[in-house]
């Protein structure tokens, strides 16, 4: 079944999928306004590091086009406040810091009228959305050629096309390998607090017809102690030097899969690298103790409880086997020396 774009731009109006609402609803939100765009990124109605990234230059978009100011400076203005703004919306993942700059950086560099810059912002955010597809496709076909015929692959979170613009990135692979026609099946973690491994993974695995199974969180080391596992694939919202920052539980599977001698693969965009840092500077964000305590608006914990709620953790580089990108795959040593280089030293 083809894909469908999670986020379109119509004639000044942004809509994207209400991800809140599935599998039970398919919802649509339509946004005419960047402070719109920035409370469904905050809500989660809009998630995964790649589409938070278009979402936030198209939310920029939408400053600009909507814009009343007269002159330029008024203009700027504006688009520098919806800038800020939307990097208040959520701290760890790096895809939403590099839109905003990119697309401010090419309004400030835009000559001539207001006009002008309206324009270049929105046909760069156009131009954001459009890349994105075709590096999630690149990543896929990058990653399938480290999946083999019949291999049963653990994926947790989502990292599909419901978490970019289009195809995926850690579904993404598995979507490829799927094409390919290698008979694969799919481990799929319910992804805790929010579920969106259970709701959303499943949702795009079954509308894939690709065979899936879904377990808890804590059934991972269960399962690859019985050799269910061959591979783990995730995705990443954030990648510096040392490590990977990924949706809460990710540390433990790669643990368990270092352990049990299990592959532990990492699919993103060269946009979620963050190499001029390292574990040390992540900002790790800290969500609603209602997500824990309560289930589906319902109290499911003792009044008055304390509680600790992540919305990611930090796996370090030894778990990990290869990072797969748009440019192709690569091991933790040689994004290490590819760290090096861009910051202009030898190893």
């Amino acid at each position: 079944m083809p894909c469908m774009r999670t986020i379109e731009w119509k004639n000044g109006m942004v809509i994207t999928i209400d991800q809140t609402k599935l599998p039970s609803e398919t919802s649509f939100l339509k946004m005419k306004e960047c402070r719109q765009v920035a409370a469904a990124i905050k809500d989660m109605k809009i998630r995964g590091a790649p589409l938070i990234g278009v979402a936030a230059a198209y939310g920029l978009a939408l400053t600009a086009y909507h814009s009343k100011a007269e002159k330029r400076e008024g203009l700027m203005k504006e688009i520098e406040q919806s800038a800020e703004m939307l990097r208040k919306t959520r701290p760890t993942a790096v895809n939403l810091f590099w839109a905003v700059n990119r697309v401010v950086k090419k309004a400030q560099k835009t000559l001539g009228s207001s006009r002008a810059v309206v324009k270049a912002m929105v046909d760069e955010a156009q131009k954001m959305a459009d890349e994105d597809v075709q590096v999630n496709r690149n990543i896929g076909g990058n990653g399938a050629e480290l999946i083999d015929d019949g291999d049963t692959i653990l994926t947790h979170c989502n990292a599909g096309s419901l978490a970019t613009v289009d195809y995926g990135t850690a579904l993404g692979v598995i979507r490829a390998a799927w094409e390919q026609g290698k008979q694969i099946r799919v481990i799929a973690t319910e992804t805790r607090p929010n579920l969106q491994g259970a709701r959303l993974t499943m949702y795009e695995l079954k509308r894939e017809g690709i065979p899936a199974t879904l377990i808890t969180d804590g059934m991972v080391g269960y399962v690859m102690s019985k050799q269910l596992v061959n591979k783990v694939v995730v995705g990443a919202d954030r990648i510096v030097r040392d490590a990977v920052i990924n949706k809460i539980g990710t540390y433990s599977i790669a643990v368990l899969a270092y352990e049990h001698g299990i592959p532990f693969y990492v699919a993103a965009p060269m946009s979620t690298f963050d190499l001029t840092h390292t574990s040390k500077d992540a900002i790790i964000e800290e969500r609603s103790p209602e997500e824990v305590t309560h289930f589906s608006s319902k109290r499911t914990a003792p009044e008055e409880v304390n509680v600790l709620n992540p919305a990611f953790d930090i796996t370090p580089m030894k778990y990990v086997s290869a990072i797969i990108c748009e440019t192709g795959v690569l091991s933790p040593t040689e994004l290490k020396e590819f760290s090096m280089a861009k910051r202009g030293f030898k190893s």
